[in-house]
């Protein structure tokens, strides 16, 4: 039997992730190990400076108290697996409430989730469900399930990606896609993404994350904004070496 372990950024009580656990179940034994909290925009952190609880709470079901995506993926790899002396064959984070474009991949829990699979070499997905709007919090999952059944299953028989690689997904609000389009990371346009406000005691707070969805279009409309606004799932490869090699023989010139 396949073993696939999921995990989010959402919190592990979300909706996203209990449709993801139901859409892979035929696959295999799915384990989820998600965060007790929302922890959206995490990023990529592993907690290091305090001590984690991994809470049982059923069959194959664990939150990790204040823990993020990343460490909830490192922790079951490095006990939960470790203890049957093997890993998981597939790693998805998700389903995330909300697009994961562009820049949006090096703040996303979600993607940092993916990310530590590939760390760890494990085949990884990321997978997100564009919302109407970015204050949305309800979204319909039917799509997005397809979408991960699908891709899993596809990963799960041949991976065709070297290693340290995962795939970002990206799913349009619709009940049928058009059908995948391979893509390359998008730039966002954040804009003032600050929302200041005062409580009754006339302090000022402030939100961020406040800003409508924006990107800069490419000229050859291959970014994963152009295909999931166009009714495509898009399918973004990204690797974790993140050298500019463009820029290698520049710089040599420039510190001479």
């Amino acid at each position: 039997m396949k073993e696939i372990l999921i995990t989010n950024d959402d919190g592990f009580d979300a909706a996203g992730i209990l449709a993801l656990k139901e859409a892979l179940s035929p696959l295999g034994r799915v384990c989820v190990v998600a965060p007790a909290r929302e922890k959206s925009a995490c990023g990529h952190g592993l907690t290091i400076t305090k001590p984690l609880s991994l809470i049982s709470v059923g069959k194959d079901s664990y939150k990790l108290d204040d823990g993020t995506p990343a460490d909830c993926i490192y922790l079951a790899c490095n006990t939960l697996y470790k203890e049957h002396n093997r890993k998981p064959d597939l790693i998805v984070s998700g389903i995330n409430i909300g697009c994961n474009m562009g820049e949006d991949v090096t703040y996303s829990g979600t993607a940092a989730g993916a990310m530590e699979g590939a760390i760890l070499g494990v085949p990884s997905i990321a997978i997100s469900q564009l919302l109407k709007k970015e204050c949305d919090r309800e979204c319909d999952f039917s799509l997005a399930k397809k979408v991960a059944f699908d891709l899993a299953q596809k990963l799960l028989a041949h991976n065709p990606l070297p290693k340290r690689r995962f795939l970002n997904v990206n799913v349009p609000i619709a009940t049928e896609s058009k059908g995948y389009k391979i893509t390359e990371l998008g730039v966002r346009l954040y804009g003032n993404d600050v929302a200041k406000a005062r409580n009754p005691r006339n302090e000022e707070y402030y939100w961020l994350g406040t800003h409508e969805l924006e990107w800069e279009e490419r000229s050859d409309r291959a970014s994963d904004f152009s295909a999931v606004m166009s009714g495509y799932v898009s399918i973004t490869p990204i690797t974790l070496d993140m050298t500019s090699y463009d820029d290698i023989h520049t710089l040599t010139q420039w510190v001479r």
